[in-house]
């Protein structure tokens, strides 16, 4: 009797306690060195599942066999799933690191020179094919302390803010 009343129970507190996917991108421009900066927040294990199944096995984000290794992997995935237009042209980034922060990592992208944005267009694809409802939000940041932001999904990948 008393499993069947613990059964129960764990099944209704698993069916309240639905997980919800998200990540957070932040652009900023920096007018010193004309570069568009990015800085994306992910849940490690969010991550790890996108890379080990690109990779077809176990990715240990936290404590990795070799880290170079863990770089070769995360670089790619990063830079093929985000994309930022300035003023309608796509801008190179590049990866420049990133740092664990609890549960969650930053992870550090910048563009090379541009001009001052009118408009901003990303394209953030981060987990979107690896788990149902992952919700990405890209707040840009141009000469201003309050972003303009956009909230992208699976069917809406993409945006466009301007300034």
């Amino acid at each position: 009797m008393h499993l069947s009343v613990f059964s129960w129970a764990l099944w209704a507190y698993l069916s309240f306690a639905h997980p919800f996917y998200i990540s957070l991108t932040e652009l900023r421009y920096n007018p010193t060195s004309k570069k568009m900066e990015v800085a994306q927040k992910i849940f490690w294990d969010d991550l790890e599942v996108a890379l080990s199944k690109k990779a077809g096995s176990k990715v240990d984000f936290l404590n990795p066999k070799d880290k170079a290794k863990l770089e070769t992997q995360v670089k790619p995935y990063l830079l093929g799933h985000t994309q930022v237009w300035v003023n309608g042209k796509l801008v190179p980034l590049t990866y420049v690191g990133y740092e664990v922060e609890e549960d969650a990592a930053w992870f550090y992208l910048e563009s090379t020179a541009t001009p001052i944005p009118k408009t901003v267009e990303v394209q953030n694809t981060l987990l979107i094919q690896e788990f149902d409802g992952q919700q990405n939000i890209v707040h840009v940041y141009v000469n201003s302390k309050s972003p303009k932001s956009l909230m992208l999904r699976e069917g809406k990948e993409r945006g466009k803010v301007s300034f």
